[in-house]
């Protein structure tokens, strides 16, 4: 319905019957990243409004609230974000390859399979900062939400998936780059 409809604003109550908000504003993140969105809740804990901006809100406003503080914190979001169009497409497209962000279907070497959430997440942020280095810590802050940054292997896992869906040869890369103690690239070149 978001995308069909193309709102200029969307406000999302965190507390609905089947899915909870969180949840859809970061479905609404993989494919959206310039719609503002407000999370209107009854819950005012400091964990639940630094969880609503982590996951993709842009303001968080708890019940009772003013109304006129509703419509001018609308009011300065779709200023500010009605000045700058999105240039990420819902299906991007690399040499072969393609990725439909909404319904998590990609075409790549093993065919047509489906993506979960996190490599979905993932890819968008890799290919929102095309040819830019993204450290680690950006991407487990940006796609697991850490504050403190684990040593992992996750993030390399996914980079090796990656690697053998898109890349001719999985061993010499040419779009999933590692940077050697940063992080990673990628590139269409």
């Amino acid at each position: 319905a978001i995308r069909a409809e193309r709102p200029d604003l969307i406000l999302l109550d965190v507390m609905l019957p089947e899915i909870d908000g969180f949840q859809i504003c970061e479905q609404i993140r993989l494919t959206n990243q310039d719609v503002p969105i407000i999370m209107l809740t009854a819950k005012d804990g400091a964990i639940d409004r630094v969880q609503g901006l982590k996951r993709g809100a842009d303001d968080y406003l708890t019940k009772p609230f003013n109304l006129e503080e509703l419509l001018l914190r609308v009011q300065n979001l779709i200023k500010r974000t009605s000045k700058a169009p999105s240039n990420m497409p819902e299906v991007y497209h690399f040499g072969n390859n393609k990725i439909n962000f909404a319904t998590y279907e990609a075409q790549g070497n093993p065919g047509t399979f489906q993506l979960t959430k996190k490599e979905a997440m993932l890819l968008k942020l890799l290919i929102d900062r095309k040819d830019e280095v993204v450290s680690r810590q950006q991407i487990l802050q940006s796609v697991w939400g850490y504050d403190v940054y684990p040593s992992t292997r996750t993030i390399d896992n996914f980079i090796l998936s990656f690697r053998k869906y898109y890349e001719e040869d999985p061993k010499n890369p040419t779009y999933f780059l590692s940077i050697r103690g940063v992080g990673y690239k990628f590139t269409e070149k």
